[in-house]
């Protein structure tokens, strides 16, 4: 049997219209030409970014690195890390004030020290005018002071992935949009032997994923607008017992999944739903073992369910990059940031990442990768449904603590494994918050 997780290496053809080889590097040295940034003499660059899940992403950005280089003459080097090993070395990073001058991170990361990030308001403006404008949730995760921290380059979206054969033997047609029905196909699948799962452990992108759906959903929130704390309220506890019942219904183990432990047991067959990205359907769709291709093709994509809230209530992991203030070459990381997201670029690179990053900017609604597979459609639309991290509160170095320290994770694993009552369970969040948002 094929064993999969996050970290395999997703086989894809790169997409129609790449610009390859000379052709590409043409147009990046008239590109060169003309920008208005301009890197300075001599500059190199140091890039930090999470390790890539699709190989045809990571083969894309590349070249993009590649003709960077060859049209400006700065040399890039990029090293990659897990997800959860980006941040802390941000945060060294930062503390130290040597280490790389780009990195391309996650969430609210460069809102953990924004005094260290360069004003890149240029290129955000320079790249919002020319590419009609950036959706709501690219300037709430770019923005404070009053000025650009970081380019949300784009976002990974995630939602529901199902056996389409297995709901319907459960009784359903599709995955129910609203979190009552989905709770009793839940329970049918279970019933059938053919169980959902969900992370409940520190799982950087799918745990919080999970978590942050099951509070919001239910019109609760850490804090409110003004940054007092509402963990303790009516909602979140409706929350809780929501999730609690869920949880009843899933694969045993749950509460120790990262992020790749749900696409094993999905890609495996011991469960048929849970959350994910793009990542399992392109990696079954481009296997070779048979009964990974039957698994692509016997399954589908869906919105998360609708809670009390009456609305989507969902984050989605954004992709920020942003440059360090120690670094030696400001202008240069500004240019590399603006190049990758030019039409000519960032086009060909949502292609060869088959729905795995989801553009922040309009103009790029019309990307073929959103209409060439209709299971990709979903996730076109996830930087658009996504709450910010640490809603209802801005975006700042609290809210970008609160999720580093999977508080909302936690306040569910707690209550669900039995490690605390539902009582306890708040009380605990509710005194990790007061440390922060003080």
């Amino acid at each position: 049997m094929t064993v999969f997780n996050r970290r395999t290496l997703m086989k894809g053809a790169a997409a129609a219209g790449v610009l390859g080889g000379s052709g590409l590097t043409d147009w990046a040295k008239a590109w060169a030409q003309a920008s208005p940034f301009r890197p300075e003499q001599g500059a190199t660059l140091n890039l930090l970014r999470w390790r890539r899940f699709v190989e045809a992403e990571d083969a894309q950005f590349n070249r993009m690195v590649a003709a960077f280089t060859q049209a400006t003459g700065v040399r890039v080097n990029v090293s990659s890390e897990s997800f959860d090993d980006v941040q802390p070395k941000a945060s060294v990073a930062a503390n130290t004030g040597t280490g790389p001058d780009l990195i391309w991170s996650l969430y609210s990361v460069p809102h953990l020290f924004p005094q260290r990030c360069i004003d890149v308001s240029d290129v955000a403006d320079y790249l919002g005018k020319k590419y009609g404008g950036w959706v709501p949730l690219a300037e709430a995760y770019g923005k404070a002071g009053g000025k650009w921290i970081s380019i949300p380059v784009a976002v990974n979206g995630g939602y529901i992935n199902y056996r389409i054969s297995q709901v319907k033997a459960a009784g359903f047609n599709e995955v129910p949009q609203d979190t009552k029905g989905f709770l009793e196909l839940c329970k049918a699948l279970k019933a059938k032997g053919t169980p959902s799962g969900f992370p409940l452990g520190r799982a950087t992108g799918d745990g919080n994923a999970f978590a942050h759906w099951l509070l919001w959903s239910h019109g609760a929130a850490q804090v409110d607008e003004q940054e007092r704390i509402t963990i303790n309220s009516a909602e979140t506890r409706a929350a809780l017992r929501y999730a609690k019942e869920l949880w009843d219904t899933f694969i045993p183990g749950t509460a120790a999944w990262n992020d790749s432990n749900n696409n094993r047991a999905f890609l495996s067959g011991e469960i048929s739903l849970t959350a994910n990205g793009i990542s399992i359907y392109a990696a079954a769709k481009a296997s070779q073992d048979p009964k990974q291709r039957e698994i692509a093709a016997d399954m589908d994509h869906a919105f998360w369910p609708i809670g009390p809230i009456g609305k989507p209530a969902e984050i989605q992991l954004a992709f920020p990059m942003f440059g360090m203030t120690y670094s030696r070459f400001p202008n240069a990381c500004k240019a590399f940031m603006a190049f990758i997201l030019e039409a000519e670029n960032f086009n060909p690179w949502l292609e060869a990442a088959q729905g795995y990053l989801t553009h922040v900017l309009n103009a790029y609604d019309s990307n073929p990768v959103w209409t060439a597979d209709p299971k990709n459609r979903v996730f076109r639309e996830s930087a658009k449904r996504s709450f910010p991290a640490g809603y209802k509160g801005p975006i700042n170095e609290k809210a970008a603590t609160a999720i580093a320290d999977f508080i909302v994770v936690d306040l569910f694993a707690n209550f669900c494994t039995g490690k605390e009552d539902l009582e306890g369970s708040i009380r605990v969040a509710e005194r990790q918050l007061r440390r922060i948002y003080r």
